[in-house]
């Protein structure tokens, strides 16, 4: 190889115009090495292909502007894998093994393409668009090599990896390119979840080094990397390297094929071939799997492979994600024959398989299979709540759960859902910048049309609440309305709605709003919407003037009231993730305000939050709020488990029960100027940020006697199911040609209950909150090349069951209250696999581990435990 000498600039940042000599040609000795990789502490070897080949390059034709036309031309591809053997003492593996190319891979290889460059910049590619997408990109890959500018700056290119910003730097001998990946732009490159904590982390680097001589191009070197995992473990990660090269062969050897022409297309035109004018970007490309389960072939073998239902154990939730892949690909007259014949028991769980793989055929058969006015309605409640929990629902979704509901007489608790539901799939969709849609649009009128003519309280509720779900801006307006105007269940649904809103949309104006209920500027509201009122205050970027002011509320308020709202502002300043910990330290620096007159409050109410786990990519929180009333009596509840990754939060569990009248019922007198509340309990319910229809206990006291004397004795259940949390697809193209696409699925069998237990001769009431949980994350990145695939897979599994338990005894003064809260063991396991095929031979390489975490109590508090210890003594 000739060591060329450095070129002459014509300033620090730029270089002479690049070009190539008529009737020369070039030839430039090209590699690439891939890897993939396992980035986890078992030592599992992954997938390494290789490549070598010598790329021709002549200028066919050129004007007076500098444009010339450019044939590329591929030959002697000669491809390697590292072989899967027992690694050395050096840790090496064995030498690459060549991978025999089809004849027509190779026929299609040495077809030229042509580009149309212009001192660095590609301006047209040519070639044919019907050779396979494999080769078509690899040669993509070579041509992007050559996109390159020779003085510095930023520009906005157009190669392989789509529409990039890249920046240049120049020095006396060679040009830097720097790829900002992460800006590309590219079409249909993937899907993702909506949620950003089930994501997937993508962090890519690139960059390519060009050695000039000359006015030419002597040699380039491109090395990208790509690291990517799920959001919530990033030590389950995947590390892609790529690294190209073009070397000049010296010396380049003369060649006089130069056609004529006024333009490039008029000098194609004297060329052999088809050639049209084809894009830079990558082609995408889809594996056809020959290994994935078939419904078909699951149909003709169904009666001996019905699942078993225990939504809480991995192996129904791996099934769960089996039968989604399965109708992936189905036709619907396989899913509507699986619909039509699965048992009574297994129909749920084949419902939620459905609309979890949102395939046009999974949708067109549950259309065509759900009849809202035969159906039972536990199963159209399953069938809706799997749409509102959807990960990245579609227009046709929305559509499909439109249409069932439209101008129909159904059950409250059907058309309830049915309302939620619409409202979080209208919420998702605008999430995904697909608020335009005629579906969305349809939803948005149905919900605020619905809203106007609702004449029961319980029916403003609802939509109330999923315009909570919708969280969409327009509609703030309206629930502040009912937030200051309604009677106090309506108030309260409208404060819980602007509560899901993230902080940019709490705007001066709600935050006046909230002021004006929380002080009771206009007229008098229940102690909890006031509250409520507070939270927003506070969890919204609070000035110092709005923490003192409800500091200053706090001394007008009744005892238990106080005690809880002072709590809070006491939270907020131990909390570190909290938006008003700085201003609280501010204030609490003020010796006027941290003072005994402040916080001397003494209710026996609560507010309690901590860590649940922390690792490097998640705080998961506990909170537990405890409202009483005057008398003593729980008044509200509220257990909430809270995600927090990397800035993005997810309620992923609030329970609220809500108890009122129960004073009354023991023979308590209600304080002076308060109504005498009817006597109510129930159960509201936030999952993965979407709210449920909220759950009555009783109503009345005829409604409590009848259901304490017909009780079976069985929990209420809050949700049971399996859910689709995860669901991202991703197609990386790699500078080569080569593509990896990026998979993950994540899914939840969950089964939570609760129970109340009024016990009127001994004066106590027990809360129950049982959460029972199997959650299994599949994550894989697959390389495609000529005769090669390669699949790293990392799976991981784990069953959890966590209990909240309370118990107040009202016959003791004060009243007696116990709080357990306990998670039993967490069985988990991981397996990572490696699996490659090259020709006719394929192997498989697969290492795991298990473990199981211990079980444990959280210590909520020390006067907790010591009830406890009082209370569950006596019991026993």
């Amino acid at each position: 190889m000739q060591v060329w000498a450095l070129s002459r600039v014509e300033d620090a940042g730029s270089l002479q115009p690049l070009s190539f000599q008529p009737g020369t040609l070039y030839q430039y000795h090209y590699t690439l090495d891939v890897q993939l990789e396992h980035m986890s502490m078992l030592s599992l070897q992954g997938a390494c292909l290789q490549a070598e080949a010598l790329v021709q390059l002549h200028q066919l034709w050129r004007d007076q502007s500098g444009e010339e036309l450019l044939q590329v031309q591929i030959h002697d591809l000669k491809v390697r894998h590292k072989p899967e053997e027992e690694r050395s003492q050096d840790g090496t593996g064995g030498p690459p093994a060549e991978i025999a190319l089809s004849q027509e891979a190779r026929a299609e290889l040495q077809q030229p393409v042509f580009i149309s460059w212009s001192s660095g910049k590609v301006k047209a590619f040519y070639g044919d668009e019907a050779e396979s997408i494999l080769i078509s990109n690899l040669k993509r890959g070579i041509i992007s090599l050559l996109q390159l500018q020779p003085h510095a700056g930023t520009a906005v290119e157009e190669d392989i990896s789509g529409s990039c910003q890249v920046t240049y730097t120049v020095s006396n001998h060679s040009i830097t390119k720097t790829k900002d990946l992460l800006s590309c732009t590219k079409l249909n490159s993937g899907f993702t979840s909506v949620n950003k904590i089930f994501r997937v982390q993508w962090q890519p680097t690139s960059r390519s080094q060009y050695m000039v001589k000359d006015n030419l191009l002597q040699s380039v070197l491109a090395e990208e990397s790509h690291v990517l995992s799920p959001a919530l473990r990033s030590t389950t990660s995947i590390k892609i390297s790529s690294r190209q090269q073009l070397q000049l062969v010296s010396p380049p050897m003369p060649d006089p094929a130069e056609v004529t022409g006024r333009s490039p297309e008029d000098a194609l035109a004297g060329t052999e071939g088809q050639h049209q004018t084809l894009g830079m970007a990558s082609l995408p490309f889809r594996r056809v799997c020959t290994h994935c389960p078939s419904l078909r072939a699951y149909l003709k073998d169904f009666d001996s492979q019905r699942v078993k239902m225990d939504t809480s154990k991995v192996a129904t939730t791996w099934q769960f994600q089996r039968f989604i892949r399965m109708l992936h690909s189905a036709k619907k007259r396989d899913v509507l024959q699986l619909l039509r014949r699965a048992p009574k028991e297994m129909l749920p769980f084949v419902v939620e398989a459905a609309v979890a793989a949102q395939s046009v055929a999974s949708l067109a058969a549950l259309s065509d299979f759900l009849d809202f006015s035969k159906e039972p309605k536990s199963l159209l409640e399953k069938f809706l709540y799997a749409a509102a929990f959807s990960p990245r629902p579609s227009g046709e979704l929305l559509r499909l759960v439109l249409d069932k509901l439209d101008g129909k007489q159904l059950a409250p608790d059907v058309q309830e859902t049915g309302i939620v539901a619409m409202g979080s799939l209208v919420g998702k969709l605008c999430q995904q910048k697909l608020c335009g849609l005629q579906e969305v649009e349809r939803g948005v009128e149905t919900i605020l049309r619905g809203l106007k003519g609702a004449e029961k309280e319980s029916e403003v509720v609802i939509y109330l609440l999923a315009l909570g779900n919708a969280m969409l801006p327009e509609t703030i307006p309206t629930l502040l309305d009912h937030a200051e105007e309604g009677p106090a269940t309506i108030t309260a649904a409208a404060i819980s709605a602007l509560q899901q809103f993230p902080v940019q949309h709490i705007s001066s104006k709600v935050k006046r709003a909230m002021r004006r209920i929380l002080h009771e500027k206009r007229k008098s509201y229940e102690k909890t919407c006031r509250l409520a009122a507070a939270e927003i205050l506070l969890d919204n970027e609070p000035s110092p003037m709005d923490v003192i002011n409800i500091l200053l509320a706090a001394k007008e308020l009744e005892t238990e009231t106080a005690t809880f709202l002072l709590l809070k502002v006491w939270n907020s300043l131990h909390a570190d993730h909290h938006p008003a910990r700085k201003i609280m330290k501010d204030i609490m620096g003020d010796p006027q305000i941290n003072n005994y007159n402040f916080f001397s409050k003494a209710g026996i109410s609560s507010s309690f939050s901590g860590p649940l786990t922390v690792t490097q990519d998640l705080l998961s929180t506990f909170r537990l709020d405890l409202l009483f009333l005057e008398g003593g009596f729980l008044r509200k509840s509220v257990s909430d488990f809270s995600l927090l990754s990397r800035g993005w939060q997810l309620r992923a569990a609030q329970v609220t029960i809500e108890a009122q009248g129960m004073e009354s019922m023991l023979g308590e007198n209600v304080l002076e100027g308060e109504e005498e509340p009817e006597l109510m309990a129930g159960m509201s319910a936030v999952f993965f940020d979407v709210q449920l229809r909220p759950i009555v206990f009783f109503q009345g006291y005829t409604d409590l006697m009848a259901k304490v004397l017909l009780s079976s004795g069985e929990p209420t259940s809050v949700v049971k199911g399996n859910l689709l949390l995860m669901d991202h697809h991703q197609v990386i193209p790699l500078q080569s040609g080569l593509q990896v696409a990026v998979k993950l699925q994540g899914g939840l069998g969950l089964d939570i209950s609760a129970d109340m237990d009024v016990n009127i001769w001994e004066q106590e009431l027990k809360t129950s909150i049982n959460a029972r949980g199997s959650l299994t994350i599949d994550f894989q990145a697959e390389l495609d090349a000529p005769s090669f695939q390669a699949t790293l897979r990392s799976q991981t599994e784990v069953e959890t069951s966590i209990h909240f338990d309370t118990m107040l005894r009202f016959s003791s003064s004060p009243v007696l209250m116990c709080l357990q809260l306990r998670e039993e063991q967490v069985p988990y396991r991981e397996i990572f696999t490696v699996s490659k095929s090259a020709g006719s031979q394929s192997n498989t390489t697969r290492k795991g581990r298990r473990g199981t975490m211990p079980g444990r109590e959280f210590a909520l508090h020390r006067a907790n435990s010591k009830v406890c210890n009082l209370l569950l003594t006596v019991e026993e």
